[in-house]
């Protein structure tokens, strides 16, 4: 499926200036990641010199402790960004959440948790989800814990660039897994719509 020419033509048009993103939140490693994850699919994947703004929003402060599943850090997600759509309107070209939780996997009677990010991307196409690699937390990280202790045994800290930081020595940053989570979620987005490179 394909938007119809003209309808792609404004959308491109649209999009001559810059592409406008309002993020939920005021992290530094949210924002510059959404904005690679924007540069990353624009300029790399439809060669297409775009510069891209990212804007904080304010939004309701995140609990203590992390998501325990995908489905809760999706559902807070779409929350933001439905919060974000309905107090700015068509202001921005796109309205994004993302943000970190956990998810287990139950195998041979025991619960794996894995950590990931999950970015939400509303725009005028619709609504799209995507989320980074996983990384399995350390069994001696959560043995003897009860399942409500766990989302608070995730080592890591902000100014160390978070939980996945930790977790992979340095590896990988939260800034990388939120640009990873919303090219994802934009590739979703665009399938169909717009030709990446990689689908010429």
């Amino acid at each position: 499926m394909s938007l119809p020419s003209e309808d792609l033509k404004k959308f491109w048009q649209r999009l001559q200036k810059g592409v406008e993103v309002a993020v939920a939140g005021p992290s530094p490693d949210k924002l510059l990641g959404v904005r690679d994850g924007f540069l990353r699919y624009f300029q790399d994947g439809l060669d297409r010199p775009v510069s891209v703004a990212v804007v904080p929003q304010p939004c309701a402060e995140a609990q203590l402790g992390l998501a325990v599943s995908d489905e809760e850090i999706i559902g807070r997600n779409r929350e933001k960004v439905l919060d974000l759509e309905r107090r700015l309107g068509d202001t921005y070209h796109f309205y994004v959440a993302t943000d970190g939780g956990l998810d287990s996997v139950e195998l041979d009677g025991k619960a794996r948790f894995f950590v990931r990010n999950w970015t939400v991307v509303r725009g005028r196409l619709g609504e799209a989800w995507g989320a980074s690699g996983s990384i399995q937390l350390p069994d001696r990280l959560v043995a003897g814990l009860a399942n409500e202790q766990i989302p608070f045994a995730v080592p890591g800290t902000r100014k160390r660039g978070g939980m996945i930081s930790s977790l992979t020595g340095g590896l990988e940053t939260r800034r990388h897994a939120v640009g990873l989570s919303t090219l994802h979620a934009l590739a979703s987005l665009f399938y169909g719509v717009l030709d990446t490179r990689s689908a010429r």
